[in-house]
């Protein structure tokens, strides 16, 4: 029996995902840093099993109601648990941040400069004191009227409602009219009505055009349809509606996501005209701090925020708020967040900046004899940033915490106290720990794939620059912080574009579209999900599970039962289970925690109902083949080559490690790309292509990135360009050209410092990225 001061969180027997009854000890109160190629296990360790058992333990000790939600949720494939303290997990995955939300929501600190306002600000004379809540545009108290605290206002012009007025209403003038019998009822309904729906749009008169689209009445009338001779119709009784009534109906009311998308292809968003768009009301906007209104303190990057409020000689009230709000800026400034400003909305943010806000959250918080469990914090950091959150990470440790952190980057691997690397390989072939301990101790593991890059043995292979078969020329670009910068891209070679994060990148290569000259086809590659709920998954975005599902549509048993194509499908009902209708997982709602999926207790996870599991195509059912990794389906359909190939590109882009059916809310953003790439690359292509991927090496452990980065050169020695936005210096330094920004994020980046094959740029005076990029050349 240990002590309760046990000096060791001690796990037994883990076999959860693909750990095979693990058993490891890691000291409390060090900074722990877990390693492995991806897909190794070590997610599945740090938060599928110690994160998870200490949630498990959270929750038993509250409520009756909650308890009996673990249940549900399941507890972690592990034999038992000891000396665990509570635990706070910090994770990549992105909820679904709404456009309310906000870099202030976040890090709330928000709350704290509305309370500077409320209780220090300057009001008009005669003016009674306004709450907080009445400096907030989430609040009714707080909100303008007009655009219900949004800021924008959505609107409908004549040239958004009718793109080619050539054209005449029978033809389809008015494209945001719905299409089939709708729209065709509403034409019927505005002949009946006098109008001529034969003549251009531009030629009829423009007060008739103006009702047409924008009229708020709906008259009814009787409509006589015009005779087909192979069916009857009937009068009937017809009520018009505006196209523009029609476009915003639609936007506001309905629950279909592809017609809402289609109605906001319609729609003109403009900065409110009442608040011009900084989203209160006027009493709020009325009341000033260091003659500047809350909105317009929002707007500024924290860096000059935290300037310009150390700057005052105030009361005393003020000064504390003040003190306060400096002090909750400090962490995030420290960890490279200085240009980002309160008004930032979260959806623009990266994953990994998300994280690093939450992270500098936490700092505050005082917290301490807790468990941190960190994914991959250095995500998205350019190396420069990566220095500021080791410090970040060690003020953690010091308050008295443990510190667990999942990570590829090795100079936070480097700046560990213990080391806990898990391999050899991915899934099936690894989960197994083959190190725990000091760090130094992992170079006697030969087979560990961390200790090759860790201490790099022998030199990285020299590789002859390509030359440019001419150039893409972009710009003058001004937009976010890039200020009239034009920039030259070589075609034929592949350009890495860097920088500090907030320096402009994405901003940068987002400028990049396929009417430019010299582009050909562009396909561009983000870390956007490929789906936002469990139904979509690897197989289904690929392509991969039509041609699965033919297979056994095939097969004997299903021709007899007469079962069909979609028969095998979970997104119909016919063959899937019809409890969780296809999903293999029940949401579950938990009051007072982001809901949660869990596995459907009918089925099993297995998506399907028992007859369609009958059916099977070499003793496997298609649940078993979707439970299939990559590697593992390549092997078993090696003679359909359909499916061969598909599966070929995925593991080209080292994706071997990834089931078939791996819900797309389990994937990261880096694995999301690559199975875009991965999508891409399967296409036979034709003629030149232009690549742009945006960070493709996060999440990816050095093992991973070689593997990636023979694609991408293999994509250049074809023919094509690739650019990449990247942190990492090992693909840096195997670029050909190089185009880094800065100097700093936010309001001190958006120029271009330095441009030019590597070995040039690393020798730029005034570049940020110069020093790392010359110490990875030098390696």
């Amino acid at each position: 029996m240990h002590s309760p001061h046990d000096p060791y969180v001690r796990v037994r027997g883990a076999r959860e995902h693909n750990l095979k009854g693990v058993d490891v000890d890691i000291p409390r109160d060090v900074l722990a840093v877990f390693t492995g190629v991806s897909g190794s296990g070590k997610s599945s360790l740090a938060f599928g099993t110690i994160y998870a058992e200490a949630q498990r333990r959270y929750f038993e000790s509250v409520a009756p109601y909650a308890r009996r939600l673990i249940h549900q949720v399941g507890a972690p494939k592990v034999g038992e648990i000891s000396g665990l303290p509570p635990a706070v997990s910090l994770q990549q995955r992105r909820s679904a941040p709404t456009s309310r939300s906000s870099v202030g929501t976040v890090t709330s600190l928000s709350n704290s400069l509305r309370m500077l306002f409320s209780r220090a600000g300057d009001y008009p004379p005669g003016a009674e004191r306004l709450d907080s809540d009445a400096f907030s545009p989430n609040t009714a108290a707080g909100a303008c009227q007009e655009c219900h605290g949004l800021g924008l206002v959505h609107r409908t012009t004549e040239e958004s409602l009718v793109p080619d007025p050539s054209l005449s209403i029978r033809e389809g003038a008015i494209a945001a009219w719905p299409g089939a019998w709708q729209g065709k009822n509403l034409r019927n309904i505005l002949e009946t009505l006098g109008h001529d729906v034969d003549r251009p749009w531009r030629e009829l008169p423009a007060g008739q055009r103006e009702w047409i689209l924008f009229t708020d009445e709906q008259p009814v009338v009787t409509v006589h349809p015009v005779r087909d001779p192979d069916r009857i119709q009937r009068p009937y009784q017809g009520t018009y509606m505006s196209a523009r009534r029609y476009v915003m109906k639609t936007f506001s009311d309905t629950k279909s996501p592809t017609l809402r998308a289609r109605a906001e292809r319609f729609l003109i968003s403009a900065p409110c005209p009442v608040c011009g768009g900084s989203r209160l009301r006027p009493e709020a906007l009325a009341v000033t701090f260091a003659g500047r209104t809350i909105a317009e303190l929002a707007a500024l990057p924290l860096t000059g925020l935290a300037e310009l409020l150390g700057a005052q000689g105030v009361s005393e009230t003020a000064r504390v708020l003040t003190a306060d709000l400096t002090s909750r800026i400090a962490p995030v400034v420290e960890l490279g967040l200085g240009y980002l400003s309160l008004d930032r909305a979260t959806p623009t943010l990266s994953a990994g900046e998300l994280q690093r806000l939450r992270l500098a959250t936490q700092l505050r918080s005082g917290l301490f004899g807790v468990v941190y469990v960190l994914d991959e914090p250095s995500a998205g950091l350019h190396p420069a940033d990566t220095e500021a959150l080791l410090t970040v990470l060690e003020r953690l440790k010091a308050a008295g915490n443990s510190v667990f952190v999942v990570e590829h980057h090795l100079d936070v691997v480097r700046g560990a106290d213990w080391l806990v690397d898990v391999g050899p390989r991915a899934g099936e072939h690894g989960g197994e720990v083959l190190h725990s301990g000091p760090v130094a101790g992992l170079a006697a593991v030969a087979e560990s794939a961390t200790a090759r890059y860790l201490f790099a043995r022998e030199p990285a292979p020299v590789r002859e620059l390509r030359s440019a078969r001419g150039s893409l020329r972009i710009g003058p670009v001004t937009r976010h912080n890039l200020r009239a910068v034009t920039a030259e891209f070589p075609l034929g070679v592949l350009t890495a574009v860097t920088g500090v994060s907030g320096s402009g990148k994405s901003t940068l290569i987002g400028e990049i579209t396929e009417e430019l000259d010299g582009v050909g086809r562009l396909v561009s590659v983000d870390q956007r999900p490929i789906g936002r709920t469990p139904r979509s998954n690897l197989a289904t975005y690929t392509g991969l599970f039509d041609v699965v599902r033919k297979v056994f549509a095939a097969t004997d048993q299903a021709l007899e039962r007469g079962y069909g194509v979609g028969r095998f499908s979970f997104n119909v009902s016919g063959g899937r289970c019809e409890t969780c209708q296809g999903e293999g997982f029940v949401s579950v709602e938990l009051l007072f925690l982001p809901s949660t999926y869990a596995p459907c207790l009918d089925c099993g996870g297995a998506r399907y109902n028992p007859q369609t599991l009958e059916v099977s195509y070499r003793g496997r059912n298609i649940a078993q083949v979707l439970d299939l990794t990559v590697e593992g389906a390549a092997e078993f359909f090696a003679d359909t080559p359909a499916v061969a190939r598909s599966l070929g590109t995925l593991l080209d882009v080292g994706l071997g490690y990834l089931r078939l059916g791996q819900p797309a809310t389990e994937l990261s953003g880096g694995e999301a790309q690559r199975i875009k790439l991965a999508s891409e690359l399967q296409r036979g292509r034709r003629g030149h292509t232009l690549y742009l991927l945006d960070e493709p090496t996060t999440g990816l452990h050095p093992a991973d990135v070689e593997v990636l980065m023979r694609q991408l050169h293999g994509l250049v020695d074809a023919g094509h360009t690739v650019v990449v936005v990247e942190h990492d210096m090992t693909v840096v330094a195997g670029a050909d050209w190089v185009i880094d920004l800065g100097p700093g994020g936010g309001d001190r980046g958006g120029r271009i410092v330095a441009t030019g094959p590597p070995a040039e740029v690393a020798r730029a005076a005034g570049s940020v990225t110069a020093p790392y990029l010359s110490r990875s050349l030098a390696r």
